[in-house]
C-alpha cells in the first residue's frame, strides 16, 4: 500500500469521525441509498461470519436485508467508537430470545475510510452464551455460517420466530414440524435449523415444548390438580406425558405434583396477607 494513499495530518481523524458518523446515522434512519452512497467503488466488506467478501454490487441487497426494520431499532453498543486516523474500531452486540439462556453476538468491525468514503469493512463475529440469572459468559467462541445469514438477519429470524409462536401458537397442534414452521415463516429449513441447534443451543423440538410448557404455566391457577395439568398438557400439544413430564421438570426443576403445592402456597399466604 503506498505510503501517500491516506493523508497523514492531525485533521484525518476528524474527517474519518464525520464519515462514520453519517454512515451510522444511514443505517439508523434506514436510508438505503443515504448508505450505498458512503461506499467507495473500490468497497471490499468482509463478513468473516458468513465467510464472504462483497463488492459494492453485491452490497446493496446485503444492506437491504440487514437494516433495521422498525423505528428506533438500535444495536446495543458495547464501546465507545474508537477511531485512529482513517480507520473507526466498532463493537456492537445482537442479542437473541430463546435457548437456555441469553445468547448474543459480540460483532466487532474495523472500518477504513479512504476519500471520505467507506474503503474496507472487516467484521468478526463471536457468539456468547451467558448463564441464566448469573449474567456471567459460560462459554464464547468464533462464529462461522455459510448459510447466508448476517448476525443481525440472525437476531430478525430469532424475533420473527418468537413473534410467529407468539402470535400463531403453532405449538398446540401436537404434529408441528419444521417444515411447517419454515413454511410460514419464510425462512428455510435449515436456517431455523442452524440458529436454534448452533446458535440457541436446543433442537426445534425443545424449542417447541418450551413453548407449549410456557403455555400451559401461564394457564395454570392455584386450586389446579394433577388430573386437570395432564389434560392441560395435552391441550397445548404435548402429544405424550413422558415428554411433556421432561420438559416440566428440565425448565421448572420441579415435578407438576410439586410445582402444584408451590403455587397453591403461595395463594394461600397472599390470601392471608
Amino acid at each position: 500500500m503506498p505510503d501517500n494513499l491516506f493523508p497523514d495530518d492531525a485533521a484525518q481523524t476528524e474527517r474519518t469521525r464525520e464519515t462514520i458518523l453519517r454512515y451510522h446515522l444511514s443505517w439508523k434512519h434506514r436510508d438505503l441509498d443515504a448508505v450505498m452512497a458512503l461506499y467507495h467503488p473500490e468497497i471490499e466488506y468482509n463478513d468473516f461470519y458468513q465467510q464472504r467478501c462483497m463488492r459494492l454490487g453485491e452490497l446493496r441487497e446485503y444492506v437491504e436485508n440487514n437494516l433495521p426494520r422498525r423505528p428506533g431499532e438500535l444495536l446495543e453498543h458495547v464501546d465507545r467508537i474508537r477511531i485512529d486516523g482513517h480507520t473507526a474500531f466498532i463493537q456492537y452486540c445482537t442479542s437473541l430470545q430463546g435457548g437456555e439462556g441469553l445468547v448474543s453476538f459480540r460483532t466487532g468491525e474495523a472500518i477504513t475510510v479512504r476519500d471520505g468514503l467507506i474503503w474496507r469493512i472487516n467484521e468478526y463475529a463471536t457468539l456468547v452464551h451467558e448463564v441464566r440469572g448469573t449474567g456471567e459468559a459460560a462459554s464464547s467462541r468464533p462464529a462461522i455460517s455459510r448459510l447466508g445469514l448476517s448476525t443481525r438477519q440472525l437476531g430478525q429470524l430469532a424475533q420473527d420466530l418468537q413473534d410467529y409462536f407468539q402470535r400463531s401458537q403453532p405449538f398446540l397442534d401436537p404434529e408441528l414440524d419444521l417444515q411447517q414452521v419454515a413454511v410460514a415463516t419464510g425462512y428455510s429449513r435449515n436456517q431455523i435449523s442452524h440458529l436454534l441447534n448452533q446458535v440457541l443451543g436446543e433442537s426445534f423440538y425443545r424449542y417447541v415444548n418450551r413453548a407449549r410448557l410456557q403455555y400451559l404455566l401461564d394457564g395454570l391457577q392455584a386450586g389446579s390438580d394433577l388430573k386437570r395439568i395432564d389434560e392441560l398438557a395435552f391441550a397445548a400439544g404435548f402429544n405424550s406425558l413422558s415428554a411433556f413430564y421432561s420438559c416440566f421438570k428440565r425448565h421448572t426443576g420441579l415435578s407438576p405434583t410439586a410445582y402444584l403445592k408451590q403455587i397453591s402456597s403461595r395463594a394461600r399466604t397472599q390470601d392471608s396477607d
